[in-house]
């Protein structure tokens, strides 16, 4: 299918009407503006991330992919624009003087003329692995609406609690092709299938695999599930199997690398309000010297307590675990809070649970990590108090941690459309004989990524030189302890 041929005006000067002073159009001319300049910079050759294909290999079944679904009417559907197999996006798309013209991209993702597989002989397997985010039955809904509904494929198997379920006697699968429980389950929180982490056991997937004859395999997941699924990958092109391997990347920490965005992440932002907002009330009801403190998830790294903080845009101290905590001095937080208690009457305090660990390190009663991260709200509160008191001061300091319940809720609108895309894009590349691949989105287009380049680089981390810290601070105008 070809796109429209209905050519698109080109971009002018932009231009206003000229009126008589009986209202009559009598002329035109072009509006002030810059204009366009040309640059030294320049694009001489573009690095496309190659996505492993099983056509290599294995020879397709070469079936033309045309239609989409029937309507309502019995009529056929076409797609719009079918991806050719070098269609990619710039990954490095801003540009800067020093830059070498070389750019690196990934295949856009989306359907293909032909597919690999055909469709009616296709069994897939979809699991969840790891924890539990937002949006996690969304992308099962659109997994199962696109293989059922876009290519009507024969069987799909719900492994049940990660990947344990694949050898675990006590999780039988669910048959997801004709499950009647199905209804709305967009719209709910968690994930029908469960969820696990470990159980991973490469010999005893690979028996499940080859038993059931499974030839796609859809792994809903973070990094490490990633880990898990470009092994399987990899073992299945070792024993020449005719399987693709496709992962969904996730993580509420939004810690997956080259992404713009995982999704469920803006949900948890959002999801972060609420007790941010019942932090600033404590903090301007409760006299004297109200200080709310907020702790959230964020182990190794900071963006859920940075967005949030952004988001809301009442928090005065954003601690997180790439930037030290720093309590005493000039440009201590503590000093800082009295500060801004002093302007304003109360405080308002975000702290990522992996943050501090700097201090809590050194500290004897903080046996280990786990205990760092159950602790740090309930210490940065002692050290208030404490500090508060020794200026001859009292602190209210009412602490809120809200911990999983910004992963317990289904999915906000921008998360559904995402975890849509992500779906139906993972089942297109699948069906087009593409493995050990990752659909997600870079400069917001999705694309399909190398499993091998998911894991090489995660998690990542909240660059305390970056933009978005710069914007944290801007709001909360705590000093910068980053040097």
């Amino acid at each position: 299918m070809e796109e429209d041929p209905t050519p698109v005006p080109s971009a002018g000067a932009r231009k206003c009407l000229i009126l008589s002073s009986e209202g009559k159009i009598i002329g035109e001319e072009p509006v002030l503006y810059p204009g366009r300049k040309k640059t030294s910079m320049k694009i001489d050759s573009i690095m496309l991330c190659q996505v492993p294909n099983l056509g290599a290999r294995i020879e397709s079944k070469g079936k033309k992919n045309l239609e989409i679904v029937k309507n309502s009417i019995g009529e056929s559907t076409f797609y719009n624009k079918l991806i050719k197999d070098e269609d990619c996006i710039i990954y490095e798309h801003v540009r800067e003087n020093d830059k070498p013209p070389i750019a690196r991209a990934y295949l856009r993702a989306g359907p293909r003329n032909e597919l690999h597989f055909d469709p009616v002989e296709v069994n897939a397997a979809i699991v969840t692995c790891g924890a539990i985010c937002p949006g996690l039955n969304s992308v099962i809904h659109h997994l199962i609406d696109s293989l059922k509904n876009i290519y009507k494929v024969n069987k799909i198997y719900g492994i049940q609690g990660g990947w344990g379920g694949f050898h675990d006697e006590e999780k039988p699968y669910i048959d997801l092709y004709s499950a009647s429980n199905l209804q709305f389950l967009q719209h709910r929180a968690g994930s029908i299938l469960g969820c696990a982490t470990g159980g991973f056991d490469l010999e005893k997937i690979m028996t499940f695999i080859e038993e059931n004859e499974i030839n796609q395999l859809y792994a809903i997941g973070g990094d490490g599930t990633q880990r898990g699924a470009h092994k399987i990958a990899a073992e299945c092109m070792f024993k020449g199997l005719n399987v693709s391997v496709t992962g969904i990347p996730k993580s509420i920490d939004n810690d997956i690398d080259l992404l713009d965005r995982s999704f469920g992440f803006l949900t948890a932002v959002e999801a972060t309000q609420d007790a941010i907002r019942s932090a600033t009330i404590e903090a301007k009801c409760n006299l004297p010297n109200g200080i709310g403190i907020v702790k959230l998830m964020g182990r190794s790294t900071g963006y859920l307590a940075a967005y949030a903080t952004m988001a809301s845009g009442d928090v005065d101290l954003c601690l997180v675990p790439e930037v030290d905590m720093v309590l005493s001095g000039p440009n201590g937080c503590l000093s800082h809070l009295e500060k801004v208690v002093e302007k304003k009457g109360f405080a308002v305090v975000v702290i990522s649970e992996g943050a501090g660990k700097n201090i809590l390190s050194n500290d004897s009663n903080i046996k280990n990590e786990t205990q760092h991260f159950d602790s740090i709200g309930e210490y940065m509160k002692s050290k208030i108090n404490k500090y508060f008191e020794e200026q001859g001061k009292q602190a209210t300091c009412k602490y809120i941690d809200p911990s999983v319940t910004v992963r317990s809720v289904a999915a906000n609108s921008f998360d559904q459309i995402l975890c849509m895309q992500l779906a139906q894009n993972a089942v297109h590349g699948a069906m087009a004989g593409y493995t050990a691949f990752c659909t997600g989105v870079i400069n917001n287009r999705t694309v399909f990524i190398p499993t091998s380049e998911i894991i090489e680089t995660s998690p990542k981390r909240l660059n305390p030189r970056g933009r978005t810290w710069e914007r944290v601070l801007c709001i909360t105008r705590q000093p910068n302890t980053f040097f």
